[in-house]
């Protein structure tokens, strides 16, 4: 273990080895790139307990938030579980219980209109139908590739994704458009998010075109990613139903704890729940 040593070769095994997993491109992206971060502050030198210690206490000293550190941290002791180097594993930063959320970055009903309305108006057809279809839905960005002809047809799509299959429901009126889309682009089965050359469009393909549309929608821009049209769509879901139950199955959720955290209420909310208790004579 002493002379181990970080090389992109190992990173590639990684990123193999993940693959074999069936975890998802962005998931995969985000451990390879924290592990190379890693390897990047090592500067060659090899992997011990104590280096890890070392750059754990570096990532508090620049001042990271403590979820990010522990994301990071993660991402290693995945990687170390895979290499056999448990004993570099270190605990993650014990992070109290949140009770409330940052709400700056929800995007409002009206936003997520506006967003779709610039889209179509610029002729991003496909973006607008795609953010649309993650917002009725709230599927992942990833799982545009299950959104098929044969599933706008059925008016539901089976999603097998990290090891799971669920049902996703697709609202009769988003059918319609699926279908109508799928006519013009000549697309008679298979993916309806596709590019030119017939391959699903990419995560980052979304969020690029997310961005320009949401520049020019007057949307900031800390609310403008794929993922946040899933905390939209949770929201309002959860505000209609009030089952989160239900809702954790929806969204692929292992576990309600996940959920949960999607619809915490934000500090605002929090603070009028706290005048409410009239304890300030």
């Amino acid at each position: 273990m002493d002379g181990y040593r970080l090389t992109e070769e190992k990173l590639a095994g990684f990123s193999k080895h993940l693959k074999g997993e069936e975890q998802g491109e962005a998931t995969i992206e985000k451990y390879v790139r924290n592990v190379r971060f890693f390897a990047g502050w090592l500067g060659g030198a090899a992997v011990t307990k104590e280096a890890v210690a070392g750059w754990k206490a570096h990532l508090k000293e620049m001042g990271l938030a403590p979820c990010t550190v522990n994301a990071k941290l993660s991402a290693l002791n995945r990687f170390f579980a895979y290499a056999g180097l448990e004993e570099c594993r270190v605990k993650f930063l014990h992070i109290q219980r949140r009770v409330f959320r940052d709400g700056s970055r929800d995007l409002s009903r009206n936003e997520y209109i506006r967003l779709l309305e610039t889209a179509r108006r610029c002729g991003k057809e496909q973006l607008g139908l795609a953010m649309e279809t993650i917002g009725a839905t709230g599927i992942r960005v990833s799982e545009l590739a299950y959104i098929t002809v044969e599933a706008a047809r059925a008016g539901r799509a089976t999603v097998c994704l990290k090891g799971k299959v669920r049902v996703i429901l697709i609202p009769g009126k988003l059918c319609r458009k699926l279908l109508k889309y799928a006519k013009r682009q000549g697309l008679k089965s298979g993916k309806i998010f596709v590019t030119r050359n017939g391959k699903g469009v990419s995560r980052r393909q979304v969020w690029r075109g997310m961005k320009a549309v949401g520049a020019q929608a007057g949307v900031e821009s800390t609310k403008v990613f794929p993922h946040n049209l899933r905390h939209m769509f949770a929201t309002v879901y959860y505000k209609v139903c009030r089952d989160i139950v239900k809702l954790a199955d929806v969204l692929g959720h292992s576990s309600i704890e996940t959920t949960r955290i999607y619809l915490m209420a934000t500090g605002e909310e929090h603070s009028r729940q706290m005048d409410r208790l009239e304890l300030v004579i």
